[in-house]
């Protein structure tokens, strides 16, 4: 029965994983204020819940590009047009302080920047203080809980091949009947992770989904916002992406 402790191992770090997971996707779910009255997003604040940070920054550098405020160029090049009318609000602020007192800078460089920016942030907060958003600190727990199912689930996998190795053919099979318990307690919550977890808590609440999932994406940065740069037109994709795109023969 030298395979016995390998099978209390498995099934205990299987255990603290699962529940691990478990209970950082009930607390993202849990709302964190009443949000009966928050029955309307602006399109910063779906970008946000849809994409988090980059989405927000995404949509302004469009939205100031179709207003020939600024050019984004397919080489991956931001330039700043019209620089006597001045931004118009706080994230137009962050994104020609992202670009520079040059007028021009590399989207790369522009995006991330943006993104962590104060205004980013406390828009995120407010998404938060109203329910419709998941916090850092859930966002961390979520994924460092995951972690911990996929370590549970490979470390059963090899202490359950140590454990039929060590036994003789004849007595492998209650061996294997037995390190598919925490095999497929890790491998369930995983699954269920990926199917109930991800679609919503990388950023939004389950109440924040509910209220993107009323948006139309007729209006194009409605739906830039919720589906991301993949509705674009392909010079605008290849700008955001920071190179040119690739031409057809």
């Amino acid at each position: 029965m030298v395979w016995v402790p390998l099978l209390l191992v498995a099934c205990v770090v299987a255990g603290v994983g699962c529940a691990r997971v478990c209970r950082a996707s009930l607390a993202a779910a849990r709302p964190t204020a009443p949000t009966a009255t928050e029955d309307e997003l602006t399109v910063l604040e779906a970008a946000y819940l849809a994409g988090g940070p980059l989405r927000v920054t995404d949509l302004t550098l469009v939205a100031m590009h179709r207003e020939r405020r600024l050019l984004l160029a397919h080489t991956g090049w931001a330039t700043v047009v019209d620089s006597a009318t001045g931004p118009r609000n706080e994230w137009e602020s962050a994104v020609l302080c992202a670009i520079g007192p040059g007028g021009q800078s590399p989207i790369p460089a522009v995006r991330p920047a943006v993104a962590a920016a104060d205004a980013v942030r406390s828009l995120a907060q407010r998404l938060v203080d109203r329910g419709l958003a998941v916090s850092d600190a859930g966002r961390r727990e979520i994924a460092a809980g995951v972690r911990a199912v996929r370590a549970g689930f490979l470390l059963s996998l090899a202490l359950g091949t140590a454990a039929a190795l060590l036994v003789p053919g004849a007595e492998r099979t209650p061996v294997v009947a037995a390190f598919s318990l925490p095999l497929l307690a890790s491998g369930l919550c995983l699954l269920i992770g990926r199917i109930e977890v991800y679609p919503y808590t990388r950023w939004a609440s389950p109440a924040g989904q509910r209220l993107l999932s009323g948006l139309s994406p007729a209006d194009p940065l409605t739906a830039l916002a919720t589906r991301g740069p993949a509705v674009l037109e392909p010079e605008l994709r290849a700008a955001l992406r920071g190179h040119a795109p690739a031409r057809l023969p």
